[in-house]
């Protein structure tokens, strides 16, 4: 094995923070909110501004491991759990693409409960007493893994009255200080009809935009190895649980963080380390995605993959579904 973690075997996080810069010139655009814009804030360095939300950065993380091209996971992390729905031959959506993971409604609230049934029978809950995590964790394990690392919510009332939930025990968010607005505008311009009905898309439109300059940008991580202790699952698939979370990290930074289109950021150094337990270095992308594969394989025997067939009933206003899992590891397909 190429990837030690023996030096996190006493931490109970493991945080990074990972100095960003534009890959050109010295403006970025953060994310924006209805009714808010920007999200500025007061600090000890000045103006500070949330450039990405920790909601958006569990989706970008989890892109990490899609092909998008093939509609799958990517081929050297073929075997990991997750489920996959089609409407008719056609792919719809994956787990792994649905912002809330198992509980979407394409799994869930389909006519056809198989799947639906079938969780509900593996978790044994019912609507009133205490949750077994750990057989939640299990279920977790064999259905959609990543879950495990970016939270999930099953808010039915026929599971535990809706009381089955994980916190993400991935988490990151980029934030940016000193910060000033670089104002900019433009004019959408109709050389036909200059003067033309702008509220019917003709004519000039002139339009203010507000980009930003900061004196850093920082993107701060967090595995909550405690966490994923607490979950009581085997060595191997904690060891999973940790080598997905560096892999996806790692690729992030790797292949850059084009958030936006006027939001393009790369990390300043290739020698990423972490800042508890101090100095340990993320290790290289060849590494991990060598022991991922060897990872994947030791814990073939504890994941599926699920395949969901999802169709509209356009007549009766009504959906239906249906469900099975393949007990074979090639699978076909955070958000959060």
């Amino acid at each position: 094995m190429n990837v030690d973690l023996t030096p996190l075997e006493n931490a109970n996080r493991l945080l990074f923070k990972i100095p960003l810069k534009p890959v050109q010139g010295s403006r970025f655009q953060p994310t924006g909110f209805p009714s808010l814009g920007a999200a500025t804030f007061q600090t000890k360095n000045g103006a500070g501004l949330l450039v990405e939300s920790a909601q958006s950065m569990a989706n970008r993380l989890e892109l990490t491991i899609w092909d998008d091209a093939a509609n799958d996971v990517k081929n050297e992390l073929q075997g990991l759990s997750h489920v996959r729905v089609t409407r008719g031959d056609r792919f719809l959506t994956d787990t792994i693409l649905e912002s809330h993971r198992l509980n979407s409604p394409y799994l869930l609230e389909g006519q056809d409960r198989t799947f639906f049934d079938a969780i509900k029978e593996e978790l044994g809950v019912m609507q009133t007493g205490p949750i077994d995590r750990h057989k939640l964790a299990k279920v977790l394990v064999k259905y959609d893994i990543n879950s495990l690392l970016h939270g999930v919510f099953l808010a039915k009332r026929e599971l535990a009255g809706g009381r089955l939930r994980v916190a993400r025990a991935l988490s990151a968010f980029i934030e940016a200080d000193d910060v000033q607005v670089a104002a900019s505008g433009g004019v959408k311009n109709d050389h036909v009809n200059p003067s033309g009905d702008t509220a019917d898309g003709f004519g000039n439109v002139p339009f203010a935009r507000d980009e930003y300059t900061a004196g850093s940008i920082t993107l701060y991580v967090n595995l909550d190895l405690a966490q994923v202790r607490g979950y009581g699952l085997e060595g191997a698939i904690e060891r999973l649980l940790v080598l997905l979370s560096l892999y996806k990290l790692r690729a992030l930074t790797d292949e850059g963080m084009r958030l936006r289109t006027a939001c393009d950021l790369h990390a300043e150094q290739a020698a990423i380390c972490a800042t508890m337990p101090q100095g340990w270095p993320l290790p290289a992308l060849k590494d991990l995605r060598e022991d991922l594969k060897v990872a994947i394989t030791h814990c073939k025997e504890r994941m599926v993959v699920t395949r969901v067939t999802f169709e509209d009933e356009i007549k009766k206003g009504k959906t239906k579904a249906g469900a099975r899992a393949d007990d074979t590891a090639d699978t076909e397909n955070e958000g959060a």
